[in-house]
C-alpha cells in the first residue's frame, strides 16, 4: 500500500505507536475492553491528515462504531467526529483521491475477487476495487459465483464456531475453484488468511493477495 501511494506522489508516514482498531473485542460485546484500544487510535492519528486503511473491517469500525463506543465520553466523541472523515479505505481512497494515470501496475494472472462482509456491505465498496483491477495489465478478473458471501472468518466467530466457519470457507473455495483463477483477491487481510487456510488444506496452489499487492505488481 505504501509502494502504491508513493508512486502516486504522496508523502506517507507510518505511526510505529499504532496498534488494534479494537474491533475483535467490540465485536465480543467488551466494550468497557474496547474503548481504551479505541481511544488509543484516536491518540495515535488525532493530528493525521489522512488516514489509509488497507482493511475494509477497520474502516468500517473506525467510520461506524466508535461513536457508539463513546457515546457517553463528550471527549472522545468530539475526536471521533474530527477524525473519522479523514479515514479512508485504500481502494476508495484512490477511485476518489489519487491521479490513476500515474500508476502502471503489470498482473499477468487470471484473479476473481472476494467481497468482505465489512466493506461491501459497511462501506458499499463493490465497485471500488474491481475498477482498480480492471485497469491492471494482463490482468483476467472472473467473478465467482458467491463473491457476497461470507468466507467465514468473522474474527472470533471462527474460534466460537469453527465446524461452521470451516463450512463457510469450503464453500467459497468450491466458488473460485470454478473460476479457474490462479489468484483470490480481496481488501482484508482477515479474509485472505481465511481463504489461505482452507486452499491449503484443500491442497489447493491458488494464491491469496491484497489488492494493494496486485496494484504495486510490475511482474
Amino acid at each position: 500500500m505504501v509502494d502504491v501511494l508513493e508512486q502516486l506522489g504522496y508523502e506517507v508516514e507510518f505511526r510505529a505507536a499504532q496498534t488494534c482498531c479494537a474491533q475483535p473485542a467490540f465485536n465480543s460485546g467488551l466494550h468497557d475492553h474496547a474503548r481504551p484500544v479505541a481511544a488509543h487510535f484516536l491518540d495515535v492519528f488525532s493530528d493525521a491528515e489522512t488516514i489509509i486503511v488497507p482493511s475494509g473491517s477497520c474502516t468500517s469500525m473506525i467510520k461506524h462504531h466508535y461513536a457508539e463506543l463513546f457515546a457517553n465520553d463528550p471527549h472522545n466523541l468530539a475526536r471521533v467526529d474530527s477524525i473519522v472523515p479523514r479515514v479512508w479505505e485504500f481502494s476508495q481512497f484512490l477511485l476518489n483521491s489519487a491521479d490513476l494515470d500515474k500508476l502502471s501496475p503489470r498482473f499477468p494472472h487470471k484473479v476473481t475477487y472476494h467481497d468482505s462482509c465489512h466493506a461491501l456491505r459497511e462501506l458499499n465498496l463493490k465497485d471500488a476495487p474491481r475498477l482498480l483491477l480492471k485497469r491492471v495489465q494482463g490482468l483476467e478478473l472472473v467473478e465467482m459465483e458467491a463473491a457476497e458471501e461470507c468466507c467465514g472468518f468473522g474474527g472470533t466467530f471462527s474460534v466460537k464456531f469453527a465446524e461452521i466457519s470451516s463450512a463457510m470457507a469450503r464453500t467459497k473455495v468450491d466458488s473460485i475453484l470454478k473460476t479457474g483463477a490462479s489468484h483470490v483477491v480481496s481488501l482484508d487481510s482477515s479474509c485472505l488468511m481465511q481463504l489461505r487456510g482452507a486452499l491449503s488444506r484443500g491442497g489447493h496452489s491458488i494464491e491469496t493477495v491484497h489488492l494493494a499487492e496486485v496494484l504495486a505488481s510490475r511482474k
